[in-house]
């Protein structure tokens, strides 16, 4: 019965396999875009960019922030995928803005909160600082090549309107 779990899922994909139509997508980002944003079920990238599939790369994490492992990942875009410009993207209503690292240790309990214990679940008591924080981890990446384009943006989940916070300015000495 354990694998019961996953059977829909499966079963989706076998009519998704029956009208699939990506095969010879080329896997570089055909807008040269690279987003960085929440892993939100409110947000849909594509739609709401006026973007198709092979358009560009999207990143999701919780809250859509900057890290090591997102960092790795715009630099192996840029590098490979033909990324050229980066929108990071914060949303409202967020819950990583409700909380703070020791709320959500609370949340998790004694047990699974020792287990994360070394963990930075990087909230957000100030989103217009921490977006700032992480436009400019991706500016100031040495990894990077001077003239990638990168902004800050924050998605209104009441609206649907993407509103630039951060506006645009290339990697390269000024940003790093």
């Amino acid at each position: 019965m354990l694998g019961a779990v996953f059977d829909d899922l499966l079963d989706a994909n076998r009519s998704y396999v029956a009208g699939f139509s990506l095969q010879g997508l080329a896997p570089q980002a055909a807008k040269g875009l690279c987003l960085i944003t929440c892993m939100d079920t409110r947000i849909e990238p594509l739609p709401m960019l006026g973007l198709r599939p092979g358009d560009a790369k999207i990143l999701r994490n919780a809250g859509g922030r900057v890290m090591p492992e997102v960092l790795r990942s715009v630099v192996l875009a840029v590098a490979f995928l033909g990324v050229t410009r980066v929108a990071v993207m914060h949303h409202t209503d967020c819950a990583m803005t409700k909380l703070d690292d020791d709320a959500v240790r609370t949340q998790l309990g004694p047990q699974r909160a020792e287990a994360v214990s070394g963990w930075d679940f990087l909230t957000m008591a100030d989103p217009d600082q921490a977006l700032a924080a992480d436009v400019e981890a991706v500016r100031s990446c040495r990894a990077l090549p001077e003239g990638i384009g990168v902004e800050g943006w924050r998605y209104d989940v009441a609206t649907g309107a993407v509103n630039r916070v951060v506006a645009l300015r290339r990697t390269g000495p000024a940003g790093r």
